[in-house]
């Protein structure tokens, strides 16, 4: 059987240099860049900036909204950000819960520069109270609970670079992008079982993803914001 492989449905650029993170919401799409880390919100068909918040974080990966708040990735700084939604202002920091060096990175010394340092996580996913936290240091996703940051579970990811993170339609499962391998697959978090899984060809490069009305949407770091058009039920 041949693989399955999504189309890219190109929809417009990001606003900022380098899209990272996205996430859905009804009246528009957020967007979190890497290159002037600054929070976006854009109209879903047009693309036009509905909201552009400056932050503190620094070359941050992943967005997620809940709680009345809005949540970014830090990556560089190994940290998560809680942001006041209207204003973009820090309201509280915390520690990455997988901050660490990548793999590919681990037989680099100080003469690398940064790529021998540590970074911090990616995809951010939000749900009564919890934050889902994918992380390509420590290759898992992370459950947080928000009331204390305390992690209550955690859940190994596949390949070496998991990115973009999005909740599926099933109850408990999680669509999850590597960014290297060019694979999106879904899995249930309790366990990390791999129900479904597609390729995404060169040149599009998967970061950002997130879901709405069960489409994927993915944002390539070098500018472009789409859809996959794929089948989203095993077809093996």
């Amino acid at each position: 059987m041949p693989h399955k492989v999504a189309d890219t449905i190109f929809q417009f650029n990001a606003p900022g240099p380098k899209p990272n993170g996205l996430q859905a919401a009804d009246d528009g799409l957020w967007i979190i860049d890497q290159g002037d880390d600054h929070v976006y919100k854009v109209d879903w068909a047009t693309g036009d900036v509905l909201v552009d918040l400056p932050t503190d974080t620094e070359k941050s990966s992943g967005i997620t909204i809940g709680g009345g708040y809005i949540w970014v990735a830090s990556t560089y700084s190994c940290e998560i950000y809680q942001l006041d939604m209207d204003t973009g202002k820090t309201v509280e920091v915390y520690q990455s819960p997988g901050a660490g060096i990548n793999a590919t990175r681990e037989h680099l010394d100080e003469a690398a520069g940064r790529k021998s340092e540590p970074t911090g996580d990616h995809g951010l996913e939000w749900k009564d109270g919890k934050l889902y936290v994918a992380s390509p240091p420590s290759q898992f996703v992370h459950v947080i609970d928000t009331s204390n940051f305390q992690e209550i579970h955690r859940m190994k990811a596949p390949g070496f670079r998991v990115h973009g993170l999005a909740w599926a339609e099933e109850e408990g499962h999680v669509w999850i992008a590597d960014t290297a391998f060019g694979v999106v697959s879904r899995h249930r978090l309790e366990d990390g079982r791999c129900y479904d899984a597609f390729r995404v060809n060169d040149p599009i490069q998967v970061h950002g993803m997130t879901i709405k009305d069960n489409r994927l949407w993915y944002a390539d770091d070098r500018g472009p914001i789409g859809f996959l058009d794929v089948e989203m039920t095993p077809t093996f």
